[in-house]
């Protein structure tokens, strides 16, 4: 009987290894890496334009997300100050400010009152084109990695390049490691820095000698829906010239350049066509250029909004094409939203209004003056934050910490001020019960912000006159903007209404990439469905 039982037992046992290792082999892997990453950035488009002209999108254009991709109809950005070289450096590190440093698009140095640009490096310069002292040439005021820093680390023959209308566009999102290509809107060519490469690769050149930019010269943008014409080029000119590039970002035709670029890019560079995984980005200005001047609630604005429609479905044919659509995974999101004009708001009968920035910063040194005696009290505005005059305080023997109070408590008798914080209260987080607080914070960084940081009133915005609109805001129309993803190998279609940052799209890209998150980075992976 026993020589039985052990029989019976042992081919059950077989049996059972047997099972569990059929099962093992059954189980689904996981899917390989994609050989390409493409981040898709719109430049100041909210979610709500995605949402007010879905009807009318071409079929594979935005609706290839919102159709057969994965999209978050509640994604924000956590930050307060939200403006395009935060937002850029934000989605591929996952990091905001306050661990970026990039606290805004300029600002000043704490310890010296002297501007500062995002990527100013006054040691590189552009290549093969004039060059300014405050030219964004580098990363080098990024203080945290990308995605592409990992990627380039975990194997140094993985590409990450980053093509733009705007050099921070392009600079901030391609990281230390990544190379950046800038629109240069005075010669209508493309550029990147020597902080890169000495000299520009043989396609760079090509796609420049060929001066694409020309083509538009007198060409009117007839609006799809708008049917409104904007002449580029002044008809006294007799040649392309400098007026003439700088117009194109103001509509469709930069856009269209950057996209053509980075068709280039992809042949040139081999991308997503070899044994190791790239990244591509393209960050598209002209909708930010577009609502500026004429707010995200007009007609030129919805137009152009169809118009990067059309732009992104021929791109993502020649993606499918070149690449293979099973070889890639493509993320589209913004780098913040955009307002209304304070006067549109003002027709709906709420509180709004516009603030001139000289005028503002008088009236506060001039209540310190009541205080203290005459003097420059402040020294001027940091990004989101006023900046003491740090060397006239100490001469004055007065408290840095007890002056910031006191700014503050002027700064707050200002009527479209909401709330403003000292740099004791972000320190230390005494605040943190209050509603703008957590905000603001993601906002300051020690080292390079002021010492008051402030955010102004619902439908505020800094700007004399009564044209245009902006952005920089913590409120849902300049936080709220589009987060989707398409790759039929690893993202399946969902409409996804879960709140979730714009800091979990590094994570999320990371995690397909099988590379660790950026060392900053504050997301974790989106709640995607599988495919």
């Amino acid at each position: 009987m026993k020589t039985l039982f052990w029989k019976i037992a042992s081919a059950l046992l077989l049996a059972g290894l047997f099972l569990s290792s059929s099962l093992v082999a059954a189980a689904p892997t996981p899917p390989v890496r994609p050989k390409l990453v493409v981040l898709i950035v719109i430049d100041g488009l909210p979610q709500r334009q995605i949402e007010a002209n879905r009807t009318q999108f071409v079929k594979d254009g935005f609706a290839r997300f919102l159709e057969r991709g994965s999209w978050f109809a509640n994604a924000h950005y956590d930050h307060a100050f939200t403006v395009t070289a935060a937002g850029h450096a934000v989605l591929l590190s996952g990091a905001s400010p306050s661990r970026s440093g990039i606290i805004g698009n300029e600002w000043r140095d704490p310890d010296t009152g002297e501007p500062m640009y995002c990527a100013q490096d006054r040691s590189a310069a552009y290549i093969g084109q004039r060059n300014r002292p405050q030219d964004g040439t580098s990363p080098n005021n990024l203080k945290a990695e990308t995605v592409g820093d990992v990627l380039r680390r975990a194997d140094p023959r993985s590409r990450v390049i980053a093509v733009s209308g705007k050099d921070r566009g392009a600079i901030m999102p391609a990281g230390k490691s990544g190379t950046a290509y800038m629109y240069m809107n005075s010669t209508g060519q493309f550029a990147s820095s020597t902080y890169y490469m000495s000299a520009h690769p043989a396609w760079v050149e090509r796609f420049n000698a060929a001066k694409p930019a020309d083509r538009y010269f007198k060409t009117s943008w007839t609006g799809s829906a708008a049917g409104l014409p904007i002449m580029y080029g002044a008809p006294q000119d007799d040649a392309p010239g400098l007026r003439y590039y700088g117009s194109l970002l103001q509509g469709p035709f930069a856009d269209a350049l950057v996209l053509d670029f980075a068709r280039a890019a992809l042949s040139g560079e081999a991308l997503g066509q070899r044994e190791v995984p790239d990244i591509l980005v393209v960050s598209l200005s002209g909708h930010d250029y577009v609502n500026h001047a004429f707010s995200a609630e007009s007609e030129l604005s919805q137009d152009h909004t169809l118009q990067v429609d059309r732009l992104l479905q021929a791109f993502f044919h020649d993606l499918d094409a070149r690449v293979g659509p099973d070889n890639y995974i493509a993320a589209l999101s913004a780098d913040h939203g955009f307002m209304p004009t304070p006067e549109y708001s003002l027709k709906l009968g709420l509180d709004a209004g516009r603030i001139a920035s000289g005028p503002l910063l008088g009236r506060i040194n001039a209540g310190m003056e009541q205080r203290h005696g005459q003097g420059k009290w402040v020294i001027g505005f940091s990004g989101a934050t006023l900046l003491l005059n740090r060397p006239w305080i100490a001469q004055q023997k007065l408290d840095p910490s007890t002056v910031a109070l006191q700014v503050k408590t002027v700064l707050l008798q200002e009527s479209g001020i909401a709330a403003a914080y000292t740099r004791d209260e972000l320190l230390s987080g005494q605040r943190s019960a209050e509603p703008l607080f957590a905000r603001m914070r993601k906002s300051w960084h020690p080292d390079v912000s002021g010492d008051v940081q402030f955010a102004l009133k619902p439908n505020w915005m800094f700007g004399a006159g009564n044209l245009g609109a902006t952005h920089g805001s913590p409120y849902d129309y300049d936080t709220h903007v589009p987060l989707m993803l398409w790759g039929p190998r690893w993202v399946g279609a969902a409409a996804l209404s879960a709140r979730v940052g714009i800091v979990d799209l590094a994570p999320t890209l990371a995690r397909f990439l099988k590379v660790a998150s950026p060392a900053d980075s504050e997301g974790r992976p989106l709640p995607l469905l599988d495919p």
